[in-house]
């Protein structure tokens, strides 16, 4: 594997992870109960509950991304960070810069 920036990859992993934080609490804002009014009809109701139960699914995925990214942060200086759990072979820098909460290369990934 290419020499590894570890400040620089710590730097935009935490970054990461603040955007993820404030999507999380965007989501979560979103996902809060629909309360049956008078104003808005039969169908955009369901349209409401149906956009809620999407958004309660990006609301996870977000999450597990976070918590990803916490354990990835928390990695970094290990020294089998970049090394792909299962073959072991390095983890392409690219790979490891756009998604650095990837525990596996693409192949093994698949």
């Amino acid at each position: 594997m290419e020499k590894l920036n570890k400040v620089e990859i710590k730097a935009q992993i935490n970054s990461e992870i603040e955007k993820t934080q404030k999507l999380i609490q965007e989501y979560t804002e979103l996902t809060k109960p629909i309360e049956p009014e008078n104003a808005i009809g039969r169908i955009s109701r369901m349209d409401a509950i149906n956009n809620k139960s999407v958004t309660e699914a990006a609301l996870r995925k977000a999450k597990d991304k976070l918590e990803n990214l916490k354990f990835a942060v928390s990695k970094v200086d290990d020294d089998d960070f970049g090394l792909c759990v299962k073959c072991k072979k390095p983890i392409p820098l690219g790979r490891v810069l756009i998604m650095p909460q990837a525990r596996t290369c693409v192949n093994c990934s698949q």
